[in-house]
């Protein structure tokens, strides 16, 4: 298999792993007494900070010189160039961002009220939300193996989260965080998917974490609790911000472009069993037969939904 292929499904997966990881370690800050208010300023000021030197340190390394002697700091790239294009993107990156910091204060309001496992199962709504989003800007109906994907994710939704055996322990408020969350993610994961795909990872993932940043600042403030307990920066910060802003949107800006987007699409499900998986690990939730299987069909309608995507990769990449 090709090298970079294998690091691309590395990195792909590490990212996915890692928010996987997250919903976890917020229910863990939440048992010490922690806000949502204070998780997501952990999460989301010190993973600002650290793109940003990121940004500053990849835009302040030397260039290799160029052939007719000079270097590249006497020639702007168009990356650097501070044209009205790059403007614009750079504005559509802080306002996608917004959304970014919703679904994280959302996600996380969801986890006050809903088991971890549940919680991730809504936040993959996505999976169909993004299809509904995509024939809506291309005015079109999606093809019948979109479709079919979309009502097996409904299906193993409703046996992922219980919903039949557990209807009453399944909080309303929980529910409807949860899939509020969802619809902010399908818009910032459009947005990350689609705006200045030329532009280098550390770049555009300090555009985005600065607006969803300020969504979280404008929301926190909304919502401060009486007395700000600025401990949870070094007791959880690190924790959330790298497995939250700085590790995932790193590695999938560069594993993406070696995987495809169809094998990328389908690695990034791994996020669910590790949620689960950590949830049940760190958090002793039970997860019964019926859920896993529900898992096992939302993992399914990712890979049916992928699959040509998957193929005309698979067969360029043969050529």
């Amino acid at each position: 298999m090709d090298r970079n292929l294998l690091k691309g499904i590395l990195y792909v997966g590490i990212g996915a792993a890692s928010y996987g990881v997250l919903a976890t370690i917020v229910r863990l800050a939440y048992n010490e007494g922690y806000s949502t208010t204070e998780v997501t300023f952990a999460q989301y000021l010190p993973g600002l900070v650290v793109m940003g030197c990121l940004w500053l340190f990849r835009e302040k390394t030397p260039r290799k010189a160029s052939g007719n002697g000079g270097t590249s700091e006497n020639r702007k790239t168009p990356e650097n160039s501070r044209t009205p294009e790059s403007r614009r993107d750079a504005w559509k990156l802080i306002a996608g961002g917004t959304c970014y910091g919703l679904t994280g204060f959302f996600y996380y309001l969801s986890v006050q009220y809903l088991p971890v496992s549940i919680c991730v199962i809504l936040l993959m709504q996505t999976i169909w939300m993004g299809v509904v989003l995509e024939s809506l800007l291309a005015t079109r109906w999606p093809g019948i193996s979109k479709i079919i994907a979309m009502v097996i994710v409904l299906l193993g939704t409703v046996l992922a989260t219980n919903v039949l055996s557990a209807r009453g322990s399944l909080h309303l408020q929980g529910l409807l965080w949860g899939l509020a969350a969802a619809v902010t993610y399908t818009v910032s994961l459009y947005v990350s998917n689609s705006v200045a795909t030329g532009m280098s990872p550390q770049k555009k993932g300090f555009f985005i974490l600065l607006g969803g940043t300020a969504m979280v600042l404008a929301v926190g403030l909304l919502n401060m609790p009486a007395q700000f307990h600025f401990s949870i920066f070094w007791k959880w910060g690190l924790l959330l911000a790298l497995f939250g802003t700085i590790v995932p949107p790193l590695l999938f800006n560069v594993g993406f472009p070696k995987t495809g987007i169809g094998l990328g699409a389908i690695i990034i499900a791994i996020e669910i069993p590790v949620s689960v998986s950590m949830a049940w690990l760190l958090l002793h939730e039970r997860v019964n037969g019926w859920q896993w299987l529900g898992i096992v069909l939302i993992i399914v309608s990712i890979v049916i939904m992928n699959l040509h995507l998957l193929r005309k990769e698979l067969v360029k990449a043969s050529s």
